[in-house]
């Protein structure tokens, strides 16, 4: 009789335990992205970094980031120390060691197609890809020629397919288009081969997702070329459209139910002198993923001192207020979250 009472204590003790790895081991579907717009790491920014170490620029939003299934973002510079300066009103360069800064912050990948990646020539756009490799941390959007530039960083997770292309309308030449046998950026001046890329990316992925580099500068909305874009993309695949260049937040827009967000503005950045204060407004945008569908919504940041921050209920309602001003039929409510207009 004593021994039966002895197991049964110990199967009680152990039943928790037991719940519990059930639990965590059980399906959970839910899949969380998180988004991120320009990240530079020179400049002002680079200072901060050579004064206070690699982390600082993330610090304060690096606890979001790392829970993210998969987060993702534009790095505006090439990572090197090597190549000369283009001649340009702004050339880019960051030192590599910079880097350890978004593994730090759990950033998976970096779009690279955009207006500087080539700004210290193509051997630096090619240690680009070299240190990122060697820091983890995936990439798309250019390459050592066009088949490379075009092929979109991918991440299962929980049995999912993710991929993310990135791709530009807005480069400094046309010598920095990457070509069949040349480096460069994944241009999308053109048609094709963009739409092919989303085509096959739609074909062999569960999700494609299009990070794109457009539309001008300090501009609160997208040009018409843009949005008609926009629609060509997602009806070739793609199931979500994110936007870069502007430094500031532009609207959203749905279309076939898919989002289309035009621009997720600076995330840790010089301030621009051009642009104002409303480069230092910025956001995150949350992407849900599960059986019933692709839920988003977004979470305002303010630039201090090229650092995002979380900011209080004032500056949030302030944010959310804008996005509802800019967007065209999209809906953000007041925790922020992301719906279409029917």
């Amino acid at each position: 009789m004593r021994r039966y009472a002895i197991i049964i204590m110990i199967l009680l003790l152990l039943a928790p335990a037991a719940g519990l790895s059930a639990k965590e081991a059980g399906p959970q579907d839910k899949i969380q992205l998180a988004f991120a717009g320009d990240i530079l790491l020179d400049g002002f920014v680079g200072e901060q970094i050579a004064r206070y170490g690699v982390n600082f620029p993330f610090v304060k939003v690096a606890p979001v980031l790392q829970k993210a299934d998969l987060a993702f973002a534009n790095l505006e510079t090439p990572v090197s120390v090597r190549g000369d300066a283009a001649e340009k009103m702004f050339a880019f360069r960051s030192k590599p060691a910079a880097l350890a800064g978004l593994s730090y912050a759990g950033i998976d990948g970096v779009s690279l197609a955009n207006n500087h990646i080539l700004d210290y020539g193509q051997t630096a756009m090619l240690d680009t890809l070299i240190h990122l490799d060697r820091n983890k941390i995936g990439h798309t959007g250019a390459g050592a020629n066009i088949e490379e530039a075009f092929k979109p960083y991918t991440k299962t997770v929980k049995g999912k397919r993710i991929a993310l292309l990135g791709v530009s309308r807005v480069l400094s030449d046309p010598s920095w288009y990457a070509g069949k046998n040349s480096p460069g950026a994944a241009s999308a001046y053109t048609a094709e081969p963009l739409l092919g890329a989303i085509r096959k990316s739609a074909k062999d992925n569960d999700y494609t997702i299009v990070y794109i580099h457009w539309n001008q500068e300090f501009k609160d909305y997208p040009e018409q070329y843009a949005r008609t874009l926009a629609k060509q993309m997602i009806d070739s695949g793609a199931d979500i459209i994110l936007g870069a260049h502007s430094h500031c937040l532009m609207g959203i827009e749905y279309y076939k139910h898919k989002p289309i967000y035009y621009s997720l503005g600076n995330f840790v950045f010089n301030r621009s002198t051009r642009g104002g204060d409303k480069t230092l407004r910025s956001m995150l945008v949350n992407f849900s993923i599960s059986s019933s569908g692709v839920t988003s919504s977004i979470t305002p940041v303010k630039i201090i001192g090229g650092q995002p921050n979380f900011m209080g209920e004032a500056y949030n309602k302030e944010t959310y207020k804008l996005m509802n001003e800019l967007s065209f039929n999209a809906k953000i409510a007041a925790g922020g979250a992301v719906s279409e207009k029917l």
